[in-house]
């Protein structure tokens, strides 16, 4: 199943089904308004929303919606919870050693989660506001996962029953920002503006024999300005799976109904399979060129973000932003 948000005057947009192919779309306000409506009543609403799904690909629905992705918000409009993790240690580890530091032990068997802010995120079609050009914009593609309520201390097998919805992720980051925030000891926060989010959040048996309950095991396609920039496999080398984040992000608390949790940027040991990140690719030049050549996104700039299935169609449509300098005298609440 594949569900949408289209964009309204409210904040929290209008709870859409998609069709498998992407092309039209059906609003079940007589299941729910919003996503987090449904998530909140999970049980009750998946079902009804499953039934709508395949009447809506079966074509036997009447008062359907072309599916533009232009007019669409993130599936989650804002969220009670988004926390970013690093399960990609590889990425980690490549990070430290070109500014020549050591992994610490202890970085390969618990992972690294932050808290991002949940507040605003942008539609998968929005441009990406940048509001100083020296401020190393960068893209990070990622998978996440949406979680129905999660208990406190939960183990891997019962959070793995707690991911209702899987999505990509562009976790937008200004690189040149986050050495004097971390430098302070209290992480992110100006470094970390809003993230974006596919066009369609997808139910795990969308993604066939490609889930396993813990891994999406696909390439992840990141384009560059129109040229492809990396294709690494989600499932590759991915240190530490959903359950295992869900497990340490819920040691001290528990996740409310709607909470995203991201895997961090996808990375893979084999090189040829490019970056998803223009950090990870000016780490692996300073490397091997001894300088990083790969200068940070501008204004003009675009990146398009998509995962296709073994007979290359789209799963959760394309994240396709460009970035536009947005000035003092530009800025709204």
């Amino acid at each position: 199943m594949k569900l949408a948000t289209l964009k309204n005057q409210s904040r929290d947009g209008r709870l859409v089904v998609v069709s498998k192919d992407l092309t039209i779309a059906i609003p079940v306000p007589d299941v729910a308004a919003t996503l987090q409506e449904a998530i909140d009543n999970w049980e009750v609403c998946k079902p009804k929303l499953e039934a709508y799904y395949q009447k809506l690909n079966a074509r036997e629905l009447n008062h359907t919606l072309d599916f533009k992705q232009q007019a669409i918000a993130s599936p989650l409009p804002r969220a009670y919870q988004w926390a970013d993790g690093s399960a990609y240690v590889n990425h980690v580890e490549l990070v430290r050693k070109a500014r020549g530091a050591e992994l610490p032990e202890n970085f390969w068997y618990e992972p690294l989660i932050y808290q991002g802010g949940s507040d605003t995120f942008l539609g998968p079609n929005d441009n990406i506001p940048l509001g100083n050009e020296q401020w190393g914009l960068d893209f990070e593609a990622e998978v996440a996962v949406i979680t129905t309520d999660v208990p406190m201390g939960v183990t891997k097998q019962q959070a793995q029953e707690k991911i209702c919805l899987l999505m990509l992720v562009n976790d937008i980051s200004l690189r040149n920002l986050i050495p004097a925030e971390l430098a302070k000891g209290f992480g992110f926060f100006q470094s970390k503006p809003s993230t974006t989010f596919s066009p369609v959040a997808v139910t795990p048996d969308e993604l066939g024999e490609a889930w396993d309950g813990k891994r999406v095991n696909l390439p992840l396609s990141t384009f560059y300005n129109g040229k492809l920039f990396g294709e690494p496999n989600a499932g590759v080398d991915m240190t530490f799976d959903f359950p295992t984040l869900l497990v340490h992000a819920t040691k001290s608390r528990m996740l409310s109904a709607g909470s995203i949790i991201g895997s961090g940027t996808v990375s893979n040991y084999d090189r040829s399979k490019g970056s998803s990140c223009i950090a990870e690719k000016r780490m692996l030049e300073i490397i091997n060129q001894g300088k990083a050549n790969t200068p940070f996104m501008q204004p003009g700039d675009s990146v398009r973000i998509e995962m296709l299935d073994k007979q290359n169609q789209s799963i959760f449509g394309a994240i396709d932003q460009t970035v536009v300098l947005i000035k003092e005298h530009e800025l709204v609440c």
